[in-house]
């Protein structure tokens, strides 16, 4: 996935990186010269340093051999090593340690960009995706690492696969290139997992966006307290050097987070007339977009048409215009570069072969946002009956799962559950928990919710069961390319699945 990446050109030595480190030892010559860094022994250049991360599965110090007979210069490890290669041995967490090196490497490139980081269970995606727009519409070069992967400002772009958050030495890495590439602006996805894993350690981060926090990553976080913990984290370092924080006022979760935006100055937003620095009123929703006047303060500042339906849409919107506003852009030059922005490909996206139903596959994974694009569905773009396929990642959240499948049973008519991203765990235990649900919240075993284990299969009866008015959603994939079965990336593109199942439908409806 990272062997895109080139090596640093800023050479330290072990000496000068162990002093970042308190409480660390050196084995070995101080006065080795350090040229990259990787804590995949595949990816080991001589001159690097290979850091020994501690995984759920995987254990990097199992790999500390391999990296040195590839020709690391040193390693950096939680315990001494029997190798002959110097030595980094730190009192704590290697990956918190690896954060803190990168930086060193890299010659702390957030201090040289004015960096964003939006945070939420839901909305990330998009919200980055309308602030990278609306800076480049007013004529700023912009990168971006996120769930749709790297951009560097106009030129190299990377795929970042299932990940959202990159390891903190990709990060530094990549912004390195952004400040090299004269690039001013750098907006960052920063998941509560990179948070809680030290993955955007010593990123300097000059604001903050948050969307909203709902239900997501307990497998990891445990309860939703250390979960919100997590995305608090951001705010506090914003407010540590009394940044911009922008948070949306309608949500409970990101309103229980504020507290930790002291320091900062944290502008509110609100969709829904809620009383809030930033405010949509006068929203008018329609089929492919809607329309409303954007309000700060006591003025009405700009009839806006966002081109992407939903209000939660006009909630990622105000979120997108705080942050553009704080970097400098008149609120009335942001929102008309936000009605040009291109759509996020795999969100609320059409597909379109000529069939008399709707089809519109969407990232949605969660209980909350798969509630609220069903509901937007059945409102605006369904005539007849709502139908929906979706699954849930393996090896992740347990307890959303049946909430997912009532969620689905409360709204839609028919639910197809099938494989999302199983993963190491068997996919008909998962399916059955989301069916589960869904039973338990009134629907009916092999009426109206179904389990089908192979997604192809199950987005080919959901199409034969579909009829003219009706609406089906494909929640769950969106933009990604792989479905990952144990350690297989096996290839898929839920929209050129769902095209080329849609002509099979019509040759043989013909």
């Amino acid at each position: 996935m990272y062997s895109h990446l080139r090596p640093s050109t800023r050479n330290v030595t072990l000496g000068t990186l162990a002093e970042t480190l308190h409480g660390s030892r050196i084995i070995g010559d101080p006065a080795t010269i350090l040229t990259d860094i990787t804590y995949d022994s595949r990816f080991v250049r001589p001159g690097g340093l290979f850091a020994a991360l501690i995984g759920g599965e995987v254990d990097g110090h199992d790999f500390a051999r391999r990296a040195a007979n590839a020709g690391a210069a040193a390693l950096l490890v939680e315990r001494e090593q029997d190798v002959e290669t110097p030595q980094i041995v730190v009192s704590g967490s290697s990956r918190a340690a690896l954060a803190i090196v990168s930086c060193e490497c890299y010659g702390h490139p957030s201090h040289e960009l004015t960096v964003i980081g939006i945070t939420g269970t839901d909305g990330k995606t998009t919200t980055s995706a309308m602030l990278e727009g609306i800076l480049q519409g007013t004529g700023h070069q912009v990168g971006a690492i996120g769930t749709v992967g790297v951009r560097i400002g106009n030129g190299d772009s990377y795929d970042l696969g299932h990940q959202t958050t990159p390891e903190s030495n990709h990060v530094q890495r990549y912004l390195r290139e952004m400040v090299d590439a004269g690039i001013r602006f750098a907006v960052i996805e920063a998941t509560s997992h990179g948070l809680a894993t030290h993955r955007l350690d010593g990123v300097r981060f000059a604001m903050a966006g948050v969307t909203n926090i709902t239900h997501e990553h307990l497998e990891y976080h445990k309860t939703i307290g250390n979960y919100r913990r997590a995305k608090a984290t951001l705010l506090e370092r914003v407010a540590s050097h009394g940044g911009v924080v922008v948070l949306n006022n309608e949500d409970e979760g990101a309103r229980s987070i504020r507290g930790y935006a002291d320091g900062a100055d944290c502008r509110t937003y609100s969709a829904m007339g809620k009383d809030a620095d930033i405010m949509a009123v006068n929203v008018q929703m329609a089929g492919h977009g809607s329309a409303f006047d954007v309000v700060v303060g006591n003025n009405v500042l700009h009839a806006m048409l966002l081109p992407v339906p939903g209000r939660f849409n006009v909630a990622n919107a105000l979120c997108a215009l705080g942050l553009a506003e704080a970097c400098g852009v008149p609120m009335i030059e942001a929102t008309r570069a936000l009605e040009r922005a291109k759509p996020v490909a795999g969100r609320m996206q059409p597909v379109d072969v000529g069939q008399p139903f709707r089809v519109i596959v969407d990232y949605a994974h969660t209980p909350e946002s798969i509630r609220t694009i069903l509901t937007l569905l059945r409102s605006q773009y369904t005539e007849g009956r709502l139908l929906v396929v979706t699954g849930s990642a393996g090896e992740r959240d347990v307890e959303k799962r049946p909430l997912q499948g009532a969620a689905c049973a409360q709204v839609a008519d028919i639910t197809i559950v099938t494989s999302e991203d199983p993963r190491h765990e068997d996919p008909d235990l998962i399916i059955g928990q989301i069916v589960e649900g869904a039973v338990n919240a009134g629907a009916v075993r092999g009426e109206t919710v179904l389990a089908i284990t192979d997604r192809r299969e199950a987005i080919t009866v959901a199409f034969d069961f579909a009829e003219p008015g009706d609406c089906v959603l494909l929640a769950g994939k969106g933009h990604e390319t792989s479905i990952i079965w144990g350690d297989e990336h096996r290839p898929w593109n839920e929209v050129d699945v769902a095209e080329e199942l849609l002509r099979d439908l019509a040759e043989r409806s013909e």
